[in-house]
């Protein structure tokens, strides 16, 4: 299945699953209103206005499933993906909105408490309300899974919370029955705390994907290992993914290759890897740089010494791209440095002084570069 069709099925797979939640949700919430004003329960009120959002929120999951699945244009030629990180914030905004409404109510419930009057179709409506939930859980988590779609991934996490306020407020209904203890308007306060913290939670994850996340580190491992099985590869590096959405992964890679390769030979090699990552992994390698190896056994021995030295360096994880030049004296090599260095230029001077102690007569060409991938 070519990629257009694929983000076609994906988006078709999303917006049934959003349907889904629009007619479920959409009637539990009637029906909660309904039974909550009957029964002057604030808890299954809010409980109902907590449906009414989330059937809200498959509406806007169906609408960024639908606008992100646009073909690209000239203004955005890498398509439009990330709309659905922005429906997924926009449905982390309305979960907060209904959160902290729903909060300011309780506290004015319990600053002014009303005596609920339940009945067996109350009970009815909050059982039938779990069971419904959780099956909403179970399938959004599903299909947020086989789509990787953070708005149907949040979805299944609010279906999963709202099971438990309705189970607990199933409880409320039984200890009032039972015992004749009202605590309707503490458990409406403990249901919008906690949609107040799914919501922020929610917010987290979306700002965190807009920001950009570190590559995953199985995949990135995965594709640096496919990429040195090729003969001719010494070495894969500096693997870098831009998201642009769900399943929409465009980046580059450096490889390692032997001074005396070809251009002609070069250009196919990076052909084929481009080629085998997209076939095997769906990732777009937009380009593969190279860093020219020398193989001679001297320059190999010069690589092991210095490698030695630069890896001592507080801060450096890794040295790769290494080139020395013994004609016109130059040792060129990149070294990776973790987050944790604040001082980039201080780490250079340092790899320097001690790299020169060993090659006094070499010229130094070196790259400090972030730690981006596994």
């Amino acid at each position: 299945m070519d990629n257009i069709s694929s983000q076609s099925a994906r988006s078709n797979t999303i917006m049934k699953a959003a349907v889904t939640g629009i007619c479920f949700n959409a009637l539990l919430a009637g029906f909660k209103a309904l039974v909550g004003f009957a029964a002057g329960s604030i808890a299954i009120m809010m409980d109902a206005v907590n449906n009414l959002s989330d059937a809200l929120s498959s509406v806007i999951t169906l609408a960024g499933a639908k606008f992100a699945a646009k073909a690209p244009d000239k203004s955005h030629p890498m398509g439009h993906g990330r709309l659905e990180y922005l429906s997924a914030g926009i449905i982390a905004v309305i979960i907060l909105y209904a959160g902290i409404t729903s909060l300011v109510e309780s506290i004015k419930k319990l600053i002014h408490p009303v005596t609920p009057e339940y009945s067996k179709m109350t009970m009815i409506v909050v059982v039938a309300a779990i069971i419904v939930k959780l099956v909403l859980w179970r399938f959004n988590r599903y299909m947020g899974d086989k789509t990787d779609s953070d708005a149907l991934k949040a979805s299944s996490t609010d279906a999963f919370f709202d099971a438990v306020i309705s189970t607990a407020t199933l409880a409320a209904i039984l200890i009032f029955e039972y015992k004749g203890i009202s605590i309707e308007s503490w458990l409406a306060a403990f249901i919008s705390c906690v949609i107040i913290r799914t919501g922020i939670q929610m917010m987290g994850g979306v700002l965190s994907k807009i920001l950009g996340e570190r590559v995953n580190s199985t995949l990135s491992r995965k594709i640096k290992s496919r990429i040195a099985l090729f003969p001719e590869v010494g070495g894969a590096y500096d693997l870098a993914l831009h998201n642009y959405g769900p399943n929409e992964l465009d980046g580059s890679v450096n490889i390692e290759v032997p001074a005396d390769m070809t251009a002609e030979k070069i250009d196919d090699l990076a052909h084929r890897i481009q080629r085998t990552i997209q076939d095997e992994f769906g990732v777009k390698l937009l380009s593969v740089g190279i860093y020219s190896v020398n193989t001679a056994d001297w320059a190999v021995e010069a690589k092991q010494r210095i490698g030695d030295i630069v890896l001592k360096q507080p801060h450096v994880i890794q040295m790769h791209g290494f080139y020395i030049n013994d004609k016109i004296k130059l040792i060129r090599f990149d070294a990776v440095v973790d987050f944790e260095d604040t001082d980039r230029a201080e780490t250079i001077r340092d790899i320097e002084e001690a790299v020169h102690e060993e090659f006094p007569d070499y010229d130094l060409d070196i790259d400090i570069e972030s730690d981006l991938s596994d």
